[in-house]
């Protein structure tokens, strides 16, 4: 087996196979890094910055390891690049005789015995849906893996999905007439066969969690796990190792019973009626928060006048509604399903109603059409030390942004990881000859009334002189909205040739294509462009970030978790809150050099910034950019390309 150095050399394997290929100090040493951590089966952190090769230098000591691994990604579109593309090029360049697999969570893969009982229903109401299932039964017919991503005619958001695709309530198991060809049972059984298998953050703590994924058989069989986009990790296990119940779950199972019953109970008249009844119960609760959706604090729910009698009318006709099932649940798996289904629904809305746990907070989550309620806990360190417990295994924490000024404290603390092992890269690219971090002068406070003015007024000359190619980071969807309608002015009144585009508008990878297609657009977005968006060349060179990040205070679960913070005599701020802001505030000004040829204006609008004595803190973690204050040194910088 070829040594580490050898393999990333300048005449090595990797440089024969890429194109362009040069040798990085930082990719080969923290590659050695991940090999002993796997060796010695440690826990290891590993920050590396953009540009620094992080992908192949696990994947090669992982290859190399001759044990079995899991990879899990934070979106699944890196979970397909490196299935499509990273992964089977490494394999080919080293010759290792290793089998690899992707899993996925069950909403990805075509169920065909839901798809055929919403097709025989007439489930779909509109033309375009029912067009939309068509072509998702063709492709359920020609397909080998299933995926839904595979399916390229019909949008990865069309409602028909969820009439296609099974769930962990509504999938009957070995009892489903259409179990032998499961797409995925066959995904798990190629996951179990493989050497390395790629997933994703939540696929993975679905398992840890609810045994329900198809890792509950992996997961021990393994001897190294490597999470990439790592810092995504904390509020992904507080998801998952929290408890929802929603108003959609409701109305599914009465729509799911209701359709089973006309199938196998068509005797028992008194199921269609209780059905509806449950459902309306669902959509009263809905209704009794009001119009507005967002985030609520169990306090404020209950302040509500209509709430409580709303929850207490739910939870007995879920329990109604349980009795009846259990009557039939005798005569087809699908009813049994569905009265399991029904007694879990109970068990959640009463442990809601009555919380036992000081260490969780209970809250609710109002979208358009549904209520979700979260019982969130608010430490995770015990819970997730207590899963990488028993068998010994590598675990290998990776990301460009995990760091606060070098340091993983923060990280370590929030997952219960202690002082493990730990390494900090920079970045290759020569950021102060690059890039230019420009905090412009006489900024009003960022809670001032007209602040969003303040931040296009700011900006637009920088714009002008970049020729468009910038990202307008917003850190609320309101002041995302009033960006792109004053921007929008500025380039009418102006006459200029700009395509604003703005999130929401098409899928993040439609408004992305059409970004680098024309290459001097303006797109304005929130919280889902912050991070795993790669933009090369002078389609962007300009990144305006509005304000610094910080999560609203009166969201429930970090109020709550201040609180608690406050009562152990912590300072809640300089533990949780800067930590959490500064790692966001990297994400997004990674976003502007991706590329050793790439140059870019780094606008962060916040006075802070220079104000606070905590805006230095996020500066200094930021990459080694020139700095100003001075509009004509950002314009200047602009004119010599």
């Amino acid at each position: 087996m070829s040594s580490l150095q050898e393999i990333f050399a300048p005449d090595g394997p990797l440089a024969q196979a890429i194109e362009g290929y040069r040798v990085r100090g930082q990719q080969v040493e923290m590659a050695e890094r991940i090999a002993a951590a796997i060796d010695s089966q440690a826990v290891f952190i590993a920050e590396a910055g953009t540009g620094t090769g992080k992908t192949f230098a696990y994947l090669v000591p992982a290859l190399q390891s001759g044990g079995k691994v899991i990879v899990s990604t934070g979106t699944k579109t890196l979970q397909d690049q490196l299935y499509n593309k990273d992964l089977p090029m490494v394999r080919e360049v080293l010759k290792a005789p290793v089998r690899i697999a992707l899993l996925k969570g069950r909403a990805n893969y075509v169920c065909p015995y839901h798809l055929e009982h919403a097709l025989a229903d007439g489930r779909f109401l509109t033309r375009e849906d029912a067009a939309d299932a068509r072509r998702i039964a063709s492709f359920a017919k020609t397909t080998q893996s299933g995926d839904k991503a595979e399916c390229t005619d019909v949008s990865e958001n069309s409602p028909v999905w969820q009439h296609a695709t099974s769930t962990r309530e509504n999938c009957l198991g070995q009892d489903c007439p259409e179990y032998k060809d499961c797409f995925v049972m066959a995904a798990r059984r190629e996951a179990m066969a493989a050497d390395l298998v790629v997933v994703n953050h939540h696929l993975f703590f679905a398992d840890v969690m609810l045994r329900d994924e198809g890792m509950a058989e992996l997961l021990p069989a393994c001897n190294t796990v490597i999470f990439d986009e790592a810092h995504q990790l904390p509020e992904v296990a507080t998801l998952f190792f929290g408890e929802t119940v929603s108003t959609a779950q409701v109305v599914d199972l009465a729509r799911d019973a209701r359709a089973e019953g006309l199938t196998n109970a068509r005797d028992c008249l008194d199921l269609p009626d209780a059905s509806r009844r449950l459902e309306k119960a669902a959509k009263d609760l809905r209704l009794a928060v009001g119009i507005d959706t967002g985030r609520f604090s169990h306090g404020q729910l209950l302040e509500k006048t209509e709430f409580l009698p709303a929850l207490q009318a739910l939870a007995d006709e879920t329990a109604a509604f349980a009795a009846l099932l259990e009557t039939q649940a005798q005569r087809a798996e699908g009813l049994e399903k569905c009265w399991q289904r029904a007694l879990e629904l109970v068990e959640r809305l009463s442990r809601w109603q009555n919380p036992a746990d000081p260490g969780n907070v209970c809250w609710g989550e109002a979208f358009t059409h549904s209520l979700q309620l979260n019982i969130t806990p608010l430490r995770i360190a015990d819970i997730f030390r207590k899963q990488m417990g028993g068998h010994p295994r590598a675990w290998i924490f990776t990301s460009a942004t995990l760091a606060v000024r070098g340091k993983f404290q923060h990280y370590c603390a929030e997952l219960g990881l202690g002082e493990p092992e730990s390494g900090c890269w920079e970045s290759p690219f020569d950021y102060p000859q690059q890039a230019v971090l420009y905090a412009p002068l006489g900024m009003p406070d960022p809670n001032a009334l007209r602040y969003t003015e303040a931040v296009v007024d700011a900006a637009w000359p920088v714009v002008k002189a970049a020729r468009g190619g910038a990202f307008f980071l917003c850190t609320s969807l309101r002041a995302m909205r009033r960006t792109h309608e004053l921007l929008q002015a500025r380039i009418e009144d102006e006459g200029l040739d700009m395509p604003l585009l703005v999130q929401g508008e098409g899928t993040k990878n439609e408004l992305l294509r059409r970004f680098r297609h024309h290459g001097a657009a303006i797109l304005v977005g929130s919280q889902s462009f912050w991070e795993g968006v790669d933009v090369r060349g002078e389609a962007l060179s300009l990144v305006v970030i509005d304000k610094i990040p910080f999560a609203p205070p009166d969201d429930p679960v970090l109020s709550a978790r201040i609180e608690q913070m406050q009562r152990e005599g912590r300072n809640a701020f300089i533990e949780y809150q800067l930590p959490r802001s500064v790692i966001n505030v990297k994400q997004g000004a990674g976003r502007l050099i991706r590329d050793e040829t790439d140059r870019g204006v780094l606008m962060i609008c916040d006075p802070r910034l220079i104000s606070k004595p905590y805006g230095r803190q996020i500066w200094q973690s930021l990459p080694p950019m020139k700095r100003t204050r001075e509009l004509a040194t950002v314009l200047e910088f602009f004119a010599q390309r």
